[in-house]
């Protein structure tokens, strides 16, 4: 029986399953066909270049037997096709045979029941931190004897990882305060819930305190060896295509990693950070408690702009307008006549639409104010509390841990801080040819841009007290210079990598002064009657600061943007989750 001819239209042709290869219905490749009808056939074919404007009713004169190259090579083609295929079938009944062997094992796991020992010692239960050698006894790494044994603690915490090896399960718990080892071997090992562990799992652990073996590692050089422990069925993490290693992972996309921010919160990175901000706000106010300053808490609903209207978020408050406060500075003033010197950590707000790496529309405002002060007591007041802080921060171990870990180069900041007047700071951005915003030499007068500013802290390489701005870049309430009153009496703190991360000044204690800036500024008075009483009623020289937590913490742990620097950032266009 002679072999059968299908047909191959390089222009008109199909490659659809359902193509049949006749004259009306032609294939357009070679190596379609071929799959098709395999080496059996006869394939004639018609070139692109010799087809007819009807193609299907061209004479039979234009078919062509196919060209033996086009025939070896859809052959190839057709043979590493079928090994593939062959491999994957492979691979499928393999996996059905896995599968199977495990479900298995898991229904075997089932009938698996594990109770407490209760000829052991009572256990004692401990955060993960609490490692005191007068409560906590570790066994000797070696030492079987019953005389030293390991104080038996109950510990509860979260998966953080895994590792199987034959019948030994290692996890490393964590509960926020420390992490530890564990070992779990068998029968514990064998049980459903062990074999079916995710991370991020909450579980019950109870077992004697151990030293690791030497050469191995370990959080803290101890280890728990399990005897027992409980998983409530509410307690087990997604496994699957849901756990929290495929929804959450290094080269996840920034983007969603904000929108997964309550699971990202959950690694080492972010914990890290978060561990060190608490530490560093606990520094602030033992800071200011050592020096006196007293904390108060301003309203964060107000009617009155502090650094200019561009920037205020407005609601409807009961049929009157209303602000999110920009600074609780001019709240804080008021409070100097009655408390001293003042300070809040508090929430500000800027409704800027920017989208650089240091920039949130929420961030932390550690603000102060000092009375009776000179503009120098302010310069060495801000280098005393971020010196103090860091040094409190640093002072706790845990905490210098992580810092280490985050920033291996960090080094304390060197004191007195480099102190530049803005007109220097031109002059240096001119002779270091670097432009401004519109691409051209800095000249006096110019804000200076963020990018400029970083690329000049990163140069000089230590913090800078960048100071005596103009007054037409500053804002309303900035005294100015004794000597030049084109000039403020202002402050930014400038810091390698981050750029500023204070803003401060003297304020006008002047009440005829400070009516002529409101004038200037075209802002109207009337509501700011309760601050303009404080120079009615015994005014004094004052001056105070604001300090970006976020920043400061950007550059104390080294990260890129201050979106990682606070719980849940919230920017232009970013309020969730």
């Amino acid at each position: 029986m002679a072999d059968k001819t299908y047909y191959v239209d390089e222009t008109v042709g199909k490659d659809e399953s359902a193509t049949e290869g006749t004259q009306l219905l032609p294939f357009r490749t070679v190596q379609a066909a071929y799959l098709k009808f395999g080496d059996t056939a006869n394939y004639l074919v018609r070139k692109a270049t010799e087809v007819a404007e009807n193609a299907a009713e061209s004479a039979p004169a234009d078919w062509q037997p196919a060209a033996k190259t086009a025939l070896k090579n859809a052959k190839k083609y057709a043979e590493q096709l079928k090994k593939k295929e062959a491999k994957e079938k492979e691979q499928l009944e393999k996996k059905a045979k896995e599968d199977s062997e495990r479900a298995k094992v898991l229904e075997e796991a089932k009938k698996v029941v594990i109770t407490e020992d209760p000829s052991l010692p009572k256990a004692i239960k401990i955060k993960l931190h609490e490692k005191d050698p007068a409560s906590i006894q570790l066994r000797k790494f070696g030492d079987s004897s019953d005389t030293n044994r390991g104080t038996r603690v109950r510990v509860f915490g979260r998966v953080h990882r895994e590792r199987k090896q034959k019948d030994i399960i290692f996890i490393t718990l964590r509960d926020g305060y420390g992490q530890l080892q564990c070992i779990i071997n068998a029968p514990l090992s064998k049980t459903y819930d062990m074999l079916t562990l995710t991370r991020e799992t909450s579980i019950e652990v109870l077992g004697e305190m151990c030293e690791v073996p030497k050469g191995n590692n370990a959080p803290d050089d101890r280890e728990l060896q399990v005897d027992f422990f409980k998983i409530e069925p509410e307690w087990k993490a997604a496994g699957g295509e849901d756990a929290i290693t495929n929804r959450v992972s290094a080269d996840t996309e920034h983007a969603t990693l904000l929108n997964l921010r309550h699971l990202t919160l959950r690694g080492d990175t972010a914990s890290s950070v978060m561990l060190v901000r608490d530490t560093v706000e606990f520094a602030f106010n033992q800071v200011y408690r050592e020096l006196k300053i007293r904390k108060v808490s301003p309203p964060a609903m107000v009617q009155t702009q502090v650094e200019g209207g561009a920037t205020l978020f407005k609601f409807d408050y009961y049929g009157e307008p209303a602000f999110l406060t920009q600074s609780s500075q001019l709240y804080l003033e008021t409070c100097l006549p009655s408390m001293g010197d003042v300070y809040c950590i508090e929430k500000s707000f800027r409704a800027e639409k920017s989208l650089t790496r240091r920039h949130l529309s929420e961030y932390t405002h550690v603000e102060a104010e000092l009375d009776f002060i000179t503009f120098d007591d302010l310069l060495e007041h801000l280098e005393h509390v971020m010196c103090r802080v860091l040094e409190v921060t640093l002072a706790d171990a845990d905490t210098a841990a992580h810092i280490k870990k985050l920033n291996p180069d960090f080094k304390m900041p060197e004191r007195p801080f480099m102190r530049m007047r803005y007109s220097d700071a031109i002059q240096w951005l001119i002779e270091h040819d670097i432009p401004n915003e519109d691409g051209e030499p800095h000249k006096i007068g110019d804000d200076i841009a963020e990018a400029a500013e970083r690329k000049m802290t990163d140069i000089i390489n230590r913090p800078i007290f960048l100071t005596h701005f103009p007054v037409e870049i500053k804002a309303f309430y900035m005294m100015k210079d004794k000597e030049d009153k084109t000039i403020t009496e202002s402050v930014d703190c400038l810091m390698p990598g981050v750029g500023e991360i204070v803003g401060g000044s003297m304020r006008i204690y002047d009440l005829k002064e400070l009516s002529e800036a409101f004038i200037r500024e075209e802002i109207d008075p009337t509501e700011y009657y309760w601050y303009t009483d404080q120079r009615k009623y015994g005014s004094s020289p004052h001056g105070g600061y604001g300090l970006g937590l976020e920043r400061f913490l950007a550059w104390l742990c080294n990260q890129h943007t201050v979106r990682d620097t606070c719980l849940y950032p919230r920017y232009f266009k970013r309020c969730k989750p």
